[in-house]
């Protein structure tokens, strides 16, 4: 071995070391990270957003289709944050952004409890997301004409009353800050 080489890097001096401890945790951060854009690709295509592939040719509009399945993403992304309180998801963001990123993830005790039950605190059911956008869809706004009117007569709306899940659904949206 030539005499002029530096010292060999070890996997023991780059992750056992004291001193190398806030790389390997940088590294498993950055690691981690990558998995979440992986999920994001892969909602992308799935169920979630059911993007397909795209039959333009001219720059711009490839442009405005990937700015359009990037922006649906982030709103999507928004609604499962706001939505937390009442999905399977944990609600324990602090321990998250405080617990050693290389160790693998855990959910909360109250996590667990919402999985095992399938209920909240209130003893309401607990949502996946497509449960829950399926519950929402049952508010309709319906233009209604009274039976036998000509068609110059005047119509109306009526609302479908939400119910009190729906309505804490939309309060929990309204705390969304861009």
């Amino acid at each position: 071995m030539p005499e002029n080489q530096g010292p060999r890097c070890t996997f023991s001096s780059v992750f056992l070391d004291d001193s190398a401890r806030s790389i390997s945790s940088s590294t498993g951060t950055s690691y981690k990270q990558l998995t979440q854009v992986e999920r994001a690709f892969r909602s992308f295509k799935t169920l979630d957003l059911e993007i397909r592939p795209i039959r333009h040719r001219l720059e711009n509009r490839v442009r405005a289709h990937i700015f359009l399945c990037m922006l649906a993403y982030y709103v999507r992304w928004h609604m499962l944050e706001a939505w937390r309180p009442l999905l399977f998801c944990d609600e324990d963001q602090q321990a998250k952004a405080t617990r050693d990123p290389v160790a693998p993830a855990k959910r909360s005790e109250a996590a667990l409890r919402k999985v095992h039950s399938k209920t909240l605190d209130d003893g309401s059911e607990v949502h996946s997301f497509h449960t829950l956008l399926r519950l929402l869809s049952g508010i309709v706004r319906n233009i209604c004409r009274i039976p036998g009117a000509s068609h110059e007569a005047p119509t109306f709306e009526i609302i479908t009353t939400p119910n009190a899940k729906q309505r804490q659904a939309f309060r929990l949206l309204d705390t969304i800050e861009v």
